[in-house]
């Protein structure tokens, strides 16, 4: 049988990593990072020196790829463009015992990698959300600060208010987070579904406040405001339909329901007046708006039922793992809020 050459680079991968000990790995995914990756990987290697450093060349055009294997990191290609492509693979490939996730244009606190991680294993946490703190008016835009705000809220009314950013690309994972989650995003709609994964399953979650700065000298950035903040919305709406189907689905019967009744007013009016219906078109245009709004209330029924197996079944694969390992992580707490100075926000769920 011909091998395949993705099959051969995981095997590599598995047979390199060490088999006794609890193991980090720190994953970051880069498109055209030639500027920054290199004080990136150094920035964790120092940050920490037991973890091993992944970075996943995203088909860039410029010389990430070389500059990371310089800087000591293992690099590995993904051609199928979007950051949450190379999240799925970064997840399938990699086996750990604790995830460090961040981006690779050094806007992020390597630093405060050793306190998240602390904190993950101490309470035996699933995911650590590092929400960034703003230190450079170029660091964190307005118009993209708006939109943080705007989805954080809606994502909190849908799902359950437990995080203040949920568009950090800083986070920490337990291995069981990792190794359950479905990851179905091609772009930087990705963080919006590790949340909401984490809110789904009602994961032991925290999230811990972190410096975010802007991004060095001849690193550009690759979001597109009303383009990805569109997917973000788009993202949301999908994971409302799938995950809240009763609430989405009786949502849109009320509204319809509502048109139907505001239609039908005059016509009763109308018929209670003269005993006769003149507008017969409209009759049936809220008779069909009143089935739709049956159906529609029918379908969230069926759906939530469907709804509830699937998040039982992911409840069960996601407990197969073990929890983190709660002595993982030889740092204490001391060194780690001397080193790092982040801040916890004081959001934790269990």
């Amino acid at each position: 049988m011909q091998s395949i050459p993705v099959h051969q680079q995981q095997a590599a991968l598995a047979a390199s990593w060490p088999t006794e000990g609890p193991t980090m790995a720190v994953l970051l995914p880069c498109y055209n990072e030639e500027a920054a990756i290199g004080q990136v990987v150094r920035d964790f290697h120092e940050a920490l020196p037991a973890a091993r450093i992944f970075v996943y060349d995203n088909a860039s055009t410029d010389n990430t790829a070389e500059v990371a294997r310089k800087a000591g990191a293992t690099v590995i290609s993904e051609a199928l463009r979007g950051k949450g492509n190379v999240v799925r693979r970064m997840f399938s490939d990699v086996e750990a015992d604790i995830y460090v996730l961040a981006d690779g244009d050094d806007t992020y606190d390597a630093a405060a990698a050793p306190k998240l991680i602390e904190r993950l294993c101490s309470e035996q946490l699933d995911m650590v959300n590092a929400a960034r703190r703003n230190t450079s008016d170029q660091a964190y835009r307005p118009g993209h600060q708006f939109g943080n705000r705007l989805f954080t809220k809606l994502v909190s009314r849908l799902f359950g208010e437990r995080f203040g950013d949920i568009l950090s690309g800083y986070r920490v994972f337990s291995r069981r987070f990792v190794k359950s989650f479905p990851a179905l995003a091609k772009g930087f709609e990705i963080e919006t579904e590790l949340t909401v994964h984490a809110l789904e399953l009602r994961m032991p979650v925290a999230e811990v406040t972190t410096a975010y700065k802007e991004r060095p000298e001849g690193s550009e950035s690759k979001l597109n405001t009303f383009r990805d903040g569109f997917r973000i919305l788009t993202t949301i709406v999908r994971l409302a339909k799938d995950e809240r189907p009763l609430a989405f689905f009786s949502t849109a019967a009320v509204l319809l329901a509502a048109f139907a009744i505001a239609l039908a007013v005059p016509l009763f009016l109308t018929f209670f007046e003269t005993g006769l219906v003149p507008r017969l078109p409209t009759a049936v245009l809220v008779c069909a708006l009143m089935l739709l709004a049956s159906l529609s209330t029918a379908c969230g029924l069926i759906l939530d039922s469907v709804s509830l197996g699937r998040r039982e079944m992911k409840r069960l694969h996601y407990l197969r793992f073990p929890a983190p390992p709660a002595a993982a992580f030889p740092w204490s707490r001391e060194t780690a809020d001397s080193a790092t100075g982040a801040e916890d926000t004081g959001r934790f769920g269990a």
